[in-house]
């Protein structure tokens, strides 16, 4: 099946427009509301593209909110990350950042209502005590011998809580539903804990944090949320969800929808897995361009419009479609640099040319386009010189019979220049080839003469203009299409040992001056980025963004 941004479903989107087209909605608001205890990655990109997308195209709101009700697992990093990765993407929420903690007293408040209502009460059963309390999914549950307290008592317990009175898994605030409910989540769930953690927003006011699942609905219904749009997993927590909103009095019932995540193979998205790639040093930190975050798809040198693209591409559904194939993304990212990366020259291993019947201080200066489509980019000053260097993948001493490029005694021509022919191969003591001796032929610039036919074309750089570059090559982390899939097994044996290989390349003067994040096509290479960080200070140090080679577009066109 083919997919593009034409006719990808979402039918989100869909149900959307009806309900604003029948009035039934006269101004959408949506949310982007993450955990800032790690940093976004891809899966996260198909959820910011839905939420502000949408909002967007209804002239909407799209609110930023962290849902920060877990001191201990929380940083600022992360959220300056996250706001970054947001804006880097292209969209901007609607007012200032929000943060549940910012409607903790409100929440309070609600609990405390709750317990009045006789539909809340404080346990001290332990932790270990409440699951097996709680039952599974054959078997209901059992009340706990807590569970009758008078409202008094777990008002005046719920205040202890408060204000630190007790030690970290004493005591619990818990929602009196129905323990023998089929839906898990609605035997007596827990709304607060004791913490006795510093949170980087309300500081040390609160030595109890509400949970995520009493914090998130709300939230939305004090921000008039229209519609809470979150993936597949939490559609089990929609009744509870539902519970709080229908005995709560809150100013408005945000309706929630699901829609299926987005799982890529050879990736994972897990954070607390992604987590320990970085702290075990087996990616060199949460930027690391191979890990699948936003910030590391950033320095591989990803471009927010090919992200936004593969995200319209793979649509919107409630079904569970499997693995999207990471060449998609490689298409999309590919698509957007086709049209609008400019062009360069870069031997990636490098072997000395020698061009034999020219003089010591021969030099040929070529005016270059810096697209062939685009008359826009400006053009690229390219010289020639009696030494060059070329690719030593582009020889080879005893070439099979197809092999097109340069051989003893054989001709290519030299990109944007003339037709060249390897007199010489030039060895050391070892036998390894050190230089190539080659003849130029001067009729051959800028045409073919009739009766001489050259298939091949290389790439090149000038040896006395070339600028030496760091060429990082990077290839996807892990091995095989599921690395978590056997849960019993270990994902880390299925890391790519190859995922990084770095060269010393030399590159065509005019990346002297390159700027991090810079994108270009190396010719006959692939497309690259410089490093945001490391292309610093006179050092150019390249990422390899993609390759050349597009599989999944042949794929779609045999299909």
């Amino acid at each position: 099946m083919s997919h593009d941004s034409t006719t990808a479903p979402n039918f989100i989107r869909t149900q959307i427009r009806e309900e604003v087209e029948a009035g039934k909605v006269e101004k959408v608001v949506t949310r982007f509301p993450p955990e800032p205890n790690g940093f976004l990655h891809i899966g996260h990109a198909k959820s910011i593209c839905l939420n502000f997308g949408l909002a967007e195209q209804f002239g909407g709101d799209c609110h930023l909110r962290f849902d920060d009700t877990n001191p201990a697992k929380e940083e600022q990093a992360y959220i300056d990350a996250i706001k970054d990765d947001v804006q880097w993407l292209g969209f901007q929420w609607a007012g200032d950042v929000r943060y549940a903690s910012d409607y903790f007293d409100q929440l309070y408040a609600w609990a405390q209502h709750l317990v009045r209502e006789g539909k809340a009460y404080v346990d001290d059963l332990s932790p270990d005590e409440i699951r097996e309390y709680r039952g599974t999914l054959t078997e209901p549950g059992q009340p706990s011998p807590y569970r009758d307290r008078s409202v008094e008592e777990n008002l005046d317990l719920l205040e202890r809580m408060r204000v630190g009175e007790f030690a970290e898994g004493e005591k619990v605030l818990r929602a009196k539903i129905d323990m023998s409910s089929p839906n898990i989540n609605l035997r007596d769930p827990i709304l607060y804990r004791i913490r006795h953690a510093s949170h980087h927003q309300s500081g040390d006011k609160w030595k109890i944090y509400p949970s995520y699942d009493f914090t998130h609905g709300q939230s939305d219904a004090i921000e008039g949320v229209t519609h809470s749009i979150c993936t597949l997993e939490f559609e089990d927590h929609r009744p509870l969800y539902e519970w709080f909103l229908e005995n709560l009095p809150v100013p408005s019932v945000p309706r929630q929808i699901e829609f299926a995540r987005l799982n890529m193979n050879y990736t994972l998205t897990s954070k607390r897995k992604l987590k320990l790639l970085v702290d075990n040093g087996f990616v060199d930190g949460w930027d690391d361009p191979r890990m699948p975050t936003l910030s590391g798809m950033r320095r591989r040198g990803y471009t927010p419009a090919s992200i936004r693209k593969f995200c319209e591409m793979i649509g919107v559904t409630r079904a569970d479609g499997g693995l999207v194939d990471i060449a998609m993304l490689y298409h999309a990212i590919r698509s957007d640099l086709e049209d609008n990366a400019p062009r360069a020259m870069c031997v990636l291993r490098p072997l000395k040319v020698i061009l034999t019947n020219v003089p010591e201080d021969f030099e040929e200066v070529y005016d270059v386009k810096g697209h062939p489509a685009r008359d826009d980019m400006p053009s690229r000053r390219i010289p020639l010189n009696r030494e060059i260097w070329i690719d030593r993948d582009d020889f080879m001493e005893e070439p099979p019979k197809k092999f097109f490029r340069l051989a003893p005694g054989k001709e290519v021509r030299l990109r944007n220049s003339y037709v060249i022919r390897c007199d010489d191969v030039i060895k050391n003591d070892t036998g390894e080839i050190e230089a190539l001796h080659c003849s130029v032929d001067f009729d051959t610039l800028g045409k073919n003469p009739e009766g001489r036919k050259v298939k091949g074309v290389i790439h090149w750089v000038s040896a006395t203009h070339g600028v030496p570059v760091e060429l990082r090559l990077y290839d996807n982390l892990f091995q095989v299409e599921m690395p978590d899939k056997d849960r019993d097994a270990d994902f880390l044996e299925h890391l790519n040992p190859e995922s990084l290989v770095t060269l010393k390349g030399i590159a065509e003067p005019g990346l002297k001056e390159t700027v991090p994040e810079s994108r270009f096509q190396f010719e006959r290479v692939g497309y690259f980025c410089a490093d945001r960080y490391a292309c610093r200070d006179g050092a150019l140090v390249f990422n390899r963004i993609v390759g050349l080679k597009d599989t999944w577009a042949k794929m779609q066109k045999k299909s």
